[in-house]
């Protein structure tokens, strides 16, 4: 029986759960990060580069997921539930399939992709050994972040938040066990990590399909004479291609900008792990705030309801921006107690707290691009972030890293001025786009839809 929610949505019913579970994500890495340090700062800095490659996974089935999310959405603001429960179906085959053949792919290439990220040779059996068991099972993750969006785009934020919640403490608890070795039981340190890491999505898989079941029904079902409808892959993947190639062009260039950071050392590359794992709880309100706006904004586009969806965006543009600075400056205040959580290395400690001092400038930049872009998408203009995106990533943020970090020496702190260019540029690129009104022919919902 389909049992989605008929309330109307609001922001804060939507992003408060979103919020705990993008908290409790950060946290799973950060917990990753945390045990290790106390296993080896040389683990952190392996295992933080297995993650830049793998971040690049999972922007690629986010071709998938990002489509999916706006089509539900619009389709349910146009009133029209066959064809969510139709594309639902779609995205979850196809993400499968994709899922699996990249998986298999990443087991079988780890260490030619960690060597082409220039990873000592000291480091290179760590990263290997997290990065095919984490890859290899990747297509887990595929999985549940389709099913997730599914889930999200229906209303149902807070099953997917339980779901993290879940698979965080079992996390915790596995990497206890495999880092600490309590009662005899072997330590097995990066590996041991991977292994948490995949048994805990396993565990979050088999629970949220189960919830989808019982939120939606067996979006399969919608399916007549088991011939999957072909326009709505295209629409996914019209949608999903620019919308996740805006991420990949910017996990791409954080890879290149990593390279550098190699040059610097091994000491560099772990401070931007540890600086890098605690910003990243400055902008998860935006994040928050991002993933929330954007169904409501898709389901109004679907509605044609323009005029609400434009004031809706700026609305919570302000929200993320005051929210940012605040955060950001908190963060300063405390920086150098937060660096000192995750090490005793007075030089990585004295770097970090300068790093995330230039957050303050750093963050609100940052916010433009998460409410707007994702505003952009969901009403279906996903072009134009991405070529502004490519071009301000490329075109600024890479060369400026490599002008101040390594040419003029400024290391880290050059590196953070590149990322400051970037983000206010393609910030208030995406704010003329909003304004311009252009996104209002964008919608992928039309009075009559293919059968």
């Amino acid at each position: 029986m389909n049992k989605e929610k008929n309330q109307k949505l609001s922001l804060f019913t939507l992003t408060w759960p979103i919020f705990i579970e993008v908290l409790l994500y950060m946290l799973m890495g950060n917990a990753d990060t945390l045990m290790l340090s106390q296993y080896s700062d040389n683990s952190v800095a392996a295992v933080g580069v297995a993650n830049q490659v793998l971040n690049i996974i999972i922007v690629m089935f986010g071709f998938i997921t990002a489509g999916t999310a706006i089509l539900v959405a619009q389709h349910l603001g146009a009133k029209d539930k066959l064809r969510a429960m139709e594309v639902s179906a779609v995205s979850l085959a196809a993400n499968a399939v994709f899922g699996i053949v990249v998986s298999f792919f990443i087991f079988l290439f780890s260490a030619p992709l960690l060597k082409a990220m220039g990873l000592d040779a000291d480091l290179l059996p760590r990263a290997e050994s997290f990065m095919k068991i984490v890859g290899g099972f990747s297509f887990i993750q595929a999985f549940i972040m389709t099913v997730g969006a599914i889930l999200r785009s229906y209303g149902f934020t807070r099953d997917t938040m339980i779901v993290t919640i879940t698979m965080n403490v079992l996390n915790v608890i596995g990497n206890y066990f495999v880092i600490f070795g309590p009662f005899g039981m072997p330590v097995l340190g990066e590996s041991g990590v991977a292994m948490s890491t995949t048994i805990s999505r396993t565990i979050g898989l088999i629970i949220i399909v189960y919830l989808l079941m019982r939120r939606i029904g067996n979006p399969f079902k919608s399916i007549k004479g088991g011939l999957f409808p072909k326009h709505h892959l295209r629409n996914l993947l019209k949608i999903g291609i620019p919308a996740a190639g805006e991420n990949l062009s910017y996990n791409a260039s954080q890879m290149i900008i990593t390279m550098f950071i190699t040059m610097i050392g091994t000491q560099a590359l772990t401070t931007k792990v540890y600086a890098q794992n605690i910003t990243m709880f400055i902008f998860l309100f935006s994040v928050a705030v991002s993933q929330g706006e954007q169904i409501i904004i898709g389901q109004l586009v679907g509605a044609k309801r323009y005029e609400k969806a434009f004031k809706s965006c700026l609305q919570a543009l302000k929200i993320s921006i005051l929210i940012s600075i605040l955060m950001a400056a908190l963060f300063s205040l405390f920086s150098r107690q937060l660096m000192g959580i995750f090490t005793n290395n007075t030089d990585i400690i004295q770097t970090g707290a300068a790093l995330i001092l230039l957050t303050i400038i750093l963050e609100p930049g940052r916010a433009f691009n998460l409410i707007i872009i994702g505003s952009l998408r969901a009403a279906g203009d996903v072009k134009f972030p991405v070529y502004m995106g490519i071009l301000s990533m490329w075109g600024v943020s890479i060369p400026i890293a490599y002008i101040l970090g390594i040419h003029f020496d400024l290391g880290l702190i050059g590196v953070w001025i590149a990322f400051i260019a970037d983000e206010w540029l393609r910030g208030l690129l995406m704010l003329w786009r909003w304004r311009s009104r252009i996104w209002e022919t964008k919608s992928f919902v039309t009075s009559s839809q293919p059968a």
